[in-house]
């Protein structure tokens, strides 16, 4: 992970390898950011302006002005709102500048300080920007990549307030909140064939131990007697048996009347689709619908690392939904954890399955409030793209988290639980079938868990089947492959509780 640091020295006092700076179009006209003042800043732009630069938007150029200055990596910002350059712009811009210092080993940034006087809030997302934009995932090649080949292993952010401890905080928290993103894409970017059910949870429970986090690991035989159907049904056609993690973060000194939360997440380690079998084309992307599991994950570890008071818990279904004389099959009707029975229409419908015990289970704790994540429905990419997130539940909590995920850039989509989708959703066997009967599929899936939600808890279900990763090249912080989101979603919410006291 790329190092950061602080400093509040003069560009022109710092031997540097690279700076990366910060350009915008303003009346049509590129324009350099605040920042760069030791730079031959018209010089610059002009250079810029011949190369062909425009200042928009995830734009990156390089330009070495002589021998005396340090490499200009200039990273476009767009065009300013209202009220200037917000965090996400930022976020992103660092995320793309940073990928463009392979190489490079002395490289610090004026981007924080593009609203003038650097704030807090800006050193925080550049700070993530640049740690989420570097991360690499290597583990499986043969050979690691050679220094020339990495982004620049340590980053200087040049502000004018560096040794003021709101400013060290902002960095260290941007640093924390990069680690959790990151481990949540290592997870999701890991094989199926090392990660599985039980390898899964004990890698979870390692590091949860270590952070001072409790954790617990239900088996088979336990999930037999606490009445999983759910979990057992999906899981049965693998010779890997499932699992379910809690993991709880209870710290003293919470006080009296703090609402608690509690964190669900689907960790289904491959999917096939079972005896409803997948087509073939693409199902190796299958070893990512455990995303919500590895978000729920890192969002519990990451409340633990940053000490917040308040009581989470997160419950965590773990299985792998595969093919075999074993597998559930349509036409079954299981039991799940509170004895409520579904008839299964769809074994490719399985993440619903496990998430009922799931949430089922997690209500047992009397939350005041549950969020539930999960790549749920390939519905969700027809109606909201690959990276916008759909968000049901009751509404004002709903509302409430999909304001947090735009207000971190990480964008979601309210979306209705409309009452002609869960009559299609009647069984003429059992309480409900796993799947509904006409269009709709994402609502369908929200419906489903709807109906195992404890009376009184204000939930919420994101659905990241597109979002969770990316098949496409980087853009802004967003490597290729696993996102990492919604983390940061999850912290935002979870801090707007404690914040309403």
């Amino acid at each position: 992970m790329t190092d950061l640091a602080l400093s509040d020295r003069r560009l022109s006092s710092l031997k540097l390898d690279a700076v990366i700076v910060g350009t915008a179009v303003e009346d049509d006209a590129l324009v350099l950011l605040p920042g760069a003042d030791d730079l031959d800043s018209q010089r610059l732009v002009d250079t810029l302006a011949r190369l062909g630069a425009t200042g928009a938007a995830g734009e990156v150029l390089k330009v070495a002005l002589d021998e005396q200055t340090p490499l200009v990596i200039a990273v476009g910002l767009g065009s300013a709102g209202d009220d200037g350059f917000d965090a996400n712009d930022l976020r992103k811009a660092a995320g793309a500048a940073i990928r463009a210092t392979t190489g490079l080993s002395k490289v610090a940034t004026t981007l924080a300080q593009v609203g003038g006087e650097s704030s807090d809030e800006l050193v925080q997302a550049v700070g993530e920007g640049l740690v989420l934009g570097a991360y690499r995932f290597d583990e499986y090649r043969s050979e690691r990549p050679a220094a020339d080949d990495l982004p620049a292993s340590k980053v200087t952010l040049l502000v004018d307030k560096a040794r003021t401890a709101s400013t060290k905080a902002a960095l260290s928290r941007a640093e924390k909140i990069g680690a959790a993103v990151s481990l949540a894409r290592d997870f999701v970017n890991t094989p199926p064939n090392d990660l599985y059910p039980d390898s899964f949870a004990k890698r979870a429970k390692a590091l949860a131990t270590a952070a001072g986090v409790k954790a617990e690991i239900l088996d088979e035989r336990r999930l037999t007697a606490g009445g999983f159907g759910g979990i057992l049904a999906v899981g049965g056609g693998s010779d890997r048996k499932p699992r379910l993690l809690r993991l709880t973060y209870a710290p003293t000194g919470i006080k009296r009347g703090t609402a608690s939360v509690a964190l669900v997440g689907k960790g289904i380690t491959f999917d096939s689709g079972g005896i409803s079998l997948k087509p073939g084309p693409k199902m190796d992307l299958m070893k990512t619908d455990m995303s919500g599991a590895a978000a729920v994950i890192a969002t519990t570890l990451l409340i633990a690392a940053l000490e917040l008071p308040i009581k989470v818990i997160a419950t965590v279904p773990l299985a792998e939904n595969l093919p075999s004389g074993s597998a559930y099959r349509p036409a079954d009707v299981i039991t799940h954890r509170g004895g409520k029975r579904s008839e299964i229409l769809n074994t490719d419908a399985e993440g619903r399955v496990v998430l009922a015990d799931a949430i089922a289970r997690a209500c047992e704790d009397n939350p005041t409030y549950l969020i539930e994540t999960s790549t749920l429905t390939g519905a969700q990419v027809v109606a909201l793209g690959d990276r916008t997130a759909g968000v049901m539940g009751t509404d004002e909590f709903r509302d409430r988290v999909t304001d947090a995920a735009n207000c971190v850039g990480e964008a979601a989509w309210a979306m209705p639980l409309p009452q002609d989708v869960r009559d299609g959703m009647k069984s003429k066997t059992a309480d409900i079938a796993n799947i509904g009967a006409g269009p709709g599929g994402m609502l369908a899936g929200g419906h489903y868990l709807k109906e195992f939600v404890g009376e009184g808890v204000e939930w919420a279900h994101i659905d990241i089947a597109g979002p969770s990763y990316n098949s496409g090249g980087a853009y802004g912080f967003i490597a290729e492959g696993a996102t990492g989101t919604p983390v940061r979603t999850m912290l935002h919410v979870i801090e707007d509780i404690l914040a309403e006291g």
